[in-house]
């Protein structure tokens, strides 16, 4: 077991890489103590964006605090999962003190790469050093030639390709159509200036509150650095639908094989919602000792579990179905308040080269429910999902099977600009979803 300042006994942590191999030793740990300390539930976290394993710890480590005191007598197990992502160093996470690093980039002029920062990026794209050193220095200088702002975009195409013939492609799809995947997107097809202008404008909004600046154009290096931070999202989403899949649905699987009587219950933050929703399609036929799936801000589309796409019946949800592979509900909580999924993801949508999808676009409104993620308005086309607020889903039973979705507005709603309230999720009242979901009491 990993960690003794964790807030909860017994706790594992299981550690995947990008192609979702997972850490041998730690699984055989998992799967050797799990019927050794009698473990009757089994709680499976996994992270969104983050920057290394001890922030994924105390996440967790926050997250969990309150479990014995709502389930004392539970014969309760926890698992930590680790994955190779990122998110920007000077966006602050609600309810988590700030470093000094943190402090000081947010005191750095924009829209400069601050330390932290261009260090993440170096761990998680291993290999890209000179290609990190080159979009930090132009982000820097941020130079007036619209000609660079093309090499910043090519720079930053580089920088998230992936290996030709690896896994990491074939899990970027959020939608099948008539059964087969979307193709990997061509990154930035359109002009890279006008993509940054389109960001610059988006985040100009944010940081005004939705007030309209008169006479004022946003700086496109505002944009260039959004541009930056979508590539890296983009490679998050494909990266975490691989190791969900590749990964942690094989682990669970032959979990289901030592210890058949264990209950799991997997949550998801971010892309972690993503991991483990594809963690379904990665378990071995037969096992239905899944219990619960509950997805806190989820990052992916709200049609992924949709047999058919309101706007393209020939479509569907890339993991249509797969809610059928629990033995329990698919809970999903979602926040208005969330604007990193309720403006800054619409517009990602570019990567997909559908410029239709932008006609009339207005800052002031969401985009639009072909664009929609699962935490900024819930599972969407999948008949007979319950809506719930968050009052209502702590004070009575939970559905036990199908889709759920909860309004946790009420308590998911801090955070400044850009990602709003996306990271908002150590609340006391989410735990408690967690515990209701998989009826554990």
């Amino acid at each position: 077991m990993a960690d003794p300042g964790m807030s909860v006994t017994p706790y594992w942590e299981l550690t995947f890489d990008a192609d979702g191999d997972v850490d041998g030793r730690e699984r055989d740990r998992l799967l050797a103590e799990v019927p050794a300390r009698a473990v009757r539930d089994l709680i499976v976290f996994a992270h969104g964006w983050n920057n290394d394993r001890s922030g994924a710890t105390a996440l967790y480590r926050q997250f969990f605090a309150p479990v014995p005191n709502l389930a004392a007598k539970a014969k309760l197990g926890y698992v930590g999962v680790i994955w190779p992502s990122m998110r920007f160093c000077d966006e602050p996470i609600p309810n988590f003190p700030k470093s000094v690093v943190a402090t000081e980039a947010e005191a750095a002029p924009h829209p400069a790469l601050d330390r932290d920062t261009r260090h993440a990026l170096l761990e998680t794209f291993p290999g890209r050093a000179t290609v990190v050193d080159q979009i930090a220095r132009m982000l820097d200088q941020q130079p007036g030639d619209q000609s660079e702002l093309e090499e910043f975009g090519r720079l930053v195409r580089l920088l998230v390709e992936v290996v030709p013939g690896g896994p990491q492609p074939l899990f970027a799809a959020d939608t099948l159509a008539e059964g087969v995947p979307q193709s990997e997107p061509i990154l930035f097809t359109g002009d890279t200036a006008t993509v940054c202008d389109d960001f610059a404008e988006a985040l100009a909004h944010l940081r005004s509150g939705g007030a309209t600046a008169e006479f004022s154009l946003p700086n496109p290096w505002n944009g260039a650095r959004e541009l930056l931070r979508q590539a890296t999202y983009y490679a998050m989403k494909r990266r975490a639908g691989t190791v969900g899949e590749r990964g942690l649905g094989r682990v669970i699987g032959q979990l289901a094989g030592t210890s058949p009587d264990v209950r799991v219950h997997m949550v998801g933050h971010s892309f972690g919602g993503r991991l483990v929703s594809f963690a379904l399609r990665g378990l071995p036929e037969g096992v239905r000792t899944v219990k619960s799936v509950t997805l806190l801000q989820g990052a992916f589309s709200h049609y992924a579990f949709a047999a058919r796409l309101p706007h393209d019946p020939r479509a569907g949800g890339v993991l249509q179905g797969q809610q059928n592979r629990i033995d329990g509900p698919l809970v999903c909580c979602y926040s208005h308040f969330d604007s990193a999924l309720g403006t800054l993801y619409p517009l990602a949508s570019r990567m997909a080269d559908d410029d239709e999808s932008f006609a009339g676009f207005d800052l002031g409104r969401s985009l639009g429910p072909k664009w929609g993620a699962m935490g900024h308005d819930g599972v969407q086309a999948v008949p007979g999902t319950h809506a719930l607020d968050l009052a209502t889903a702590l004070h009575g039973p939970l559905p036990s099977s199908g889709c759920v979705n909860i309004d946790a507005a009420a308590v998911v709603r801090h955070g400044g600009p850009p990602a709003g309230a996306h990271s908002d999720i150590t609340h006391p009242e989410l735990t408690r979803v967690v515990l209701a979901a998989g009826r554990i009491t």
